[in-house]
């Protein structure tokens, strides 16, 4: 049995609501999914501790920072022994302007979202920092001319 089979409505209902606005007071949460504060507290709490809920952020809009434009980058290695797959995720780690990264099946061995001011500024990414990393054979761009759907918010 996974966990996801363990949440009762309430704890859907609350995991729902946190996704869709994580400043909630625990007293407007246990409104909006139906318990009271105390339990919903304990809840919340449980949820925390089982690692269903994570850490609580803000969301920034890339444009309102100078950090308009999105580029879908895949990338292929050099190597895929273990220390070169460790340095180039220790190397994706460190950079702030890949915001996602995925090991991938397939003809790529990485996907990475890259937010970047223009395409001079992911260029100079591209040619300067990713292309200089010696474990990347290759990689390919593809620039995203808007955004059709965005959410962080998984479904329960």
């Amino acid at each position: 049995m996974n966990q996801s089979d363990q949440l009762d409505p309430i704890d859907r209902r609350i995991v729902s609501a946190l996704q869709d606005d994580g400043t909630l007071s625990n007293a407007d949460l246990a409104q909006r999914v139906g318990a009271s504060s105390a339990s919903c507290w304990r809840r919340v709490k449980a949820l925390e501790a089982s690692g269903v809920l994570t850490r609580t952020v803000r969301l920034v809009d890339p444009a309102a920072v100078g950090r308009g434009v999105n580029v879908l980058c895949n990338v292929r290695m050099r190597s895929h022994a273990v220390e070169a797959r460790q340095a180039f995720e220790q190397f994706v780690d460190g950079r702030p302007e890949i915001v996602e990264s995925f090991s991938m099946s397939g003809e790529w061995d990485y996907l990475m979202r890259i937010v970047v001011a223009d395409v001079s500024d992911y260029n100079h990414f591209l040619m300067q920092v990713l292309l200089g990393h010696p474990s990347v054979a290759g990689a390919s761009s593809h620039f995203a001319l808007s955004m059709t759907k965005y959410t962080t918010a998984i479904p329960v």
